[in-house]
Order: C-alpha cells, then sequence, then structure tokens
C-alpha cells in the first residue's frame, strides 16, 4: 500500500432483515451471544490497513449499533435501497482513497480475504472476492432442464474493494430507477475492468432464521475447566450458609461475608475458566464493604464476567467435605438455588457431599471445606 491510499470499511447495515424474523434487524441479531454486524466491524477495527470503519444504519437504529458495538463507532443514515445507503456512505468518506464495501450479513470477514483485496488495490480500481461454483446448475422449475456449465461461474462475495473515484462515478451514472444489488456490476458498467480475488467459505450470507443456526455452528468455542477450593471454621453463634441455602445447624461457618464455603469454592472456580483471579481479587476481605454481605453476589459477579466475555457456563460440580450437618436433605434446595443464580438448569448443577472418615479438621467438625469444578465455552473466531 502507498503513502498516500486511506482504505475505509464501509459495512452496509440499514436493512430490516424482515426475512429473517425476529425482534430486531437481523444484522444486530445474535449469534453465539454477539451481535451480527459486531463480527465483521471488530474484523476490520483489528486490520492495519483499514483507516477507519463506519456502520451504515437505517433510521431510528442509532440505539441499536452503539449497544451492539461501541460508544465511539462513526454510523450514517442509510436509503431505502443498498445503492443509496452506500452512496451515502461515500458522501462520508471525504477523505477515503479506497473504499471496501460489507453486508453486515457476512459476519465472518477474515483477515486473510482483506489482504488479498488490499493487495490487489495496489493495482486495480476494483476487485472482488469469489468462490467457484462447485455444484451442478441447471435451469427449469416443475422439470429438469438444460444443465448450465459451470465453468469460470463464480459465487460473489463481500466485500468489495474500490477506488472511491471509480466507485463515485459508477454511481454517478446509474439510472435513479434501477437498482443494484452490488457495486461491483455499477463499476463494471462503467467499463472498469473487476479483478477477482479468492473468497471464503465463511462469508456465507446470513439471510433466513435457519442461516442463524449455520452461522452460530460456524463459531469456535474454547471449553475451559477450572477448580476452585476453600475452606472456612465452624463457630458457635455464627449462622451457616452452604450453597445459598441456610441450613439449621449449632454452628455456622466464620468469615468476613456470610462464608457460604460452598459459593466461595464455585466463584473461585467460575473466575479460574477465564484466568480472572480468585474471590479475594474481586471482593477483597479487608474491604468492610463485604462484611456479612450474601455469598450469592460473588457468583453472579464470575458469571457475569464470563457472560461479558460471550462465554457459556455449561455444567458446575460441587463436593462438600464435612461431618456434620448430613448434606443429603438440603442437596435439592442448593442445587435450585445455585441454578437459579447461574441462570442453569438443575441437570447441569451437581453437589455431592463426603465425609474425611473423622480425619483432619473437617473430621473434628472443625470446619468445612468445598471443591467445585466448572466447565465453561467461550468463543472464539469462527471456525
Amino acid at each position: 500500500m502507498t503513502q498516500t491510499q486511506r482504505i475505509v470499511a464501509i459495512i452496509v447495515a440499514a436493512g430490516t432483515g424482515v426475512r429473517a424474523g425476529g425482534a430486531v434487524p437481523k444484522q444486530f441479531a445474535l449469534i453465539a451471544g454477539r451481535p451480527m454486524v459486531a463480527y465483521s466491524y471488530d474484523a476490520f477495527a483489528a486490520h492495519p490497513s483499514i483507516a477507519e470503519t463506519i456502520v451504515i444504519i437505517g433510521e431510528g437504529q442509532q440505539a441499536l449499533a452503539t449497544e451492539s458495538l461501541d460508544r465511539g463507532v462513526r454510523t450514517v443514515i442509510g436509503g431505502t435501497t443498498r445503492r443509496e445507503s452506500v452512496a451515502n456512505g461515500l458522501t462520508a468518506v471525504a477523505d477515503a482513497t479506497h473504499v471496501l464495501i460489507h453486508d453486515a450479513a457476512r459476519p465472518f470477514l477474515s483477515a486473510a480475504v482483506i489482504d488479498s483485496l488490499v493487495s490487489a488495490l495496489k493495482t486495480r480500481d476494483a476487485v472482488i472476492p469469489v468462490l467457484p461454483v462447485a455444484d451442478t446448475l441447471a435451469r427449469g422449475t416443475v422439470l429438469l432442464g438444460d444443465i448450465v456449465p459451470r465453468a469460470d461461474l463464480n459465487r460473489v462475495q463481500t466485500p468489495q474493494a474500490f477506488s472511491v473515484e471509480a466507485l463515485r462515478a459508477a454511481h454517478a451514472v446509474w439510472p435513479a430507477d434501477e437498482d443494484a444489488t452490488d457495486d461491483a456490476q455499477m463499476v463494471r458498467r462503467l467499463g472498469v475492468g473487476v479483478a477477482l480475488v479468492q473468497g471464503s467459505a465463511m462469508l456465507e450470507k446470513v439471510t433466513h432464521p435457519e442461516d442463524f443456526a449455520a452461522a452460530e455452528a460456524r463459531v469456535a468455542y474454547e471449553t475451559r475447566t477450572a477448580m476452585g477450593f476453600d475452606v472456612h471454621r465452624l463457630e458457635v453463634g455464627e449462622e451457616l450458609w452452604l450453597g445459598g441455602v441456610q441450613i439449621p445447624h449449632d454452628k455456622g461457618l466464620s468469615g468476613h461475608s456470610d462464608a457460604d464455603v460452598a459459593l466461595h469454592a464455585l466463584t473461585d472456580a467460575l473466575l479460574g475458566t477465564i484466568a480472572a483471579g480468585d474471590i479475594g481479587t474481586h471482593f477483597p476481605p479487608s474491604d468492610p464493604q463485604w462484611k456479612g454481605a450474601d455469598s450469592a453476589q460473588f457468583l453472579q459477579h464470575a458469571a457475569k464476567l464470563i457472560a461479558d466475555k460471550r462465554g457459556r457456563i455449561d455444567f458446575v460440580d460441587l463436593t462438600l467435605m464435612c461431618e456434620a450437618p448430613k448434606i443429603g436433605p438440603h442437596r435439592a434446595a442448593m442445587t435450585a438455588r445455585i441454578a437459579d443464580l447461574l441462570g442453569l438448569t438443575i441437570d447441569r448443577v451437581s453437589v455431592k457431599a463426603t465425609t474425611t472418615e473423622r480425619l483432619g479438621f473437617t473430621g473434628r467438625g472443625e470446619g468445612i471445606a468445598a471443591q467445585a469444578v466448572a466447565t465453561v465455552r467461550v468463543p472464539g473466531m469462527p471456525a
């Protein structure tokens, strides 16, 4: 790329997405817990050759765009057609030499595709990614007609890359009463040669409700498992809280908060899955605001940190070690409470108990120990 080039990405996200259904336009619908438009926006934002990324949105979609991306996102109001939306975007990039026009409905944009387009722009005014047609093509409606030779046939994708000068010229002469499905056909009619580069199977367009399931399956999840362990002393005059449930007993656990050893161990296990330290990192026992605090908020804090990374808690397993009280009569209540706090079904929460055969501090009834294991999935780049 020469010193004078300034490449701006324009994401077209102004549609209503009526074919996809749903409560919000499809470009803002969630795929693996993340708005669809965020995938390509982040891909452009992370690429060193892209100076700026602009998102074309529909009237009244500013709040959705801000919520889906970030408050610093630059947006432009689009038109009633895709062609008008791109034209509005071109007006907003006065200092750009080149633009990449991309459909928000193609979320899984790789750096390799951007690299190919940027490289081709060194010698071309227009370049698009394509994939060869692999299926047999045939004419016909009810009955099979003639086979269409597939040699030299390609599936056209986005982003499509152009010099700003060529694309503006194409828009200037395009008939106002004629729509265009993409920008490449517009510059080609102007007489500009459109170069082809290798596209990606990941750039499938998300259009219909069933496409969201296929898109979700393309997101790679990393499975992580971590363990938590905690111990608290049993003392007379304290309340006994285990697994978010108050249990009648002649002693309770001593600690700065409510000393719920079960929830503390679970919290540490969840924090461990995202390498976020331990419970003391987030809720220091030296801080007076946590004196007597409900440990449920600690567990929910860890769950929120996972959710903020678009992670999913798959399963938690808890083992309590004590001679008394008996855990069995309270297991169902504890399971239900933990499931409720984490937003899980009860079959994803395991609560067990064991003794230490009267050995050690738990065997002597001096305290209760808890060990927890959590398994989560954190989405990464598309597979």
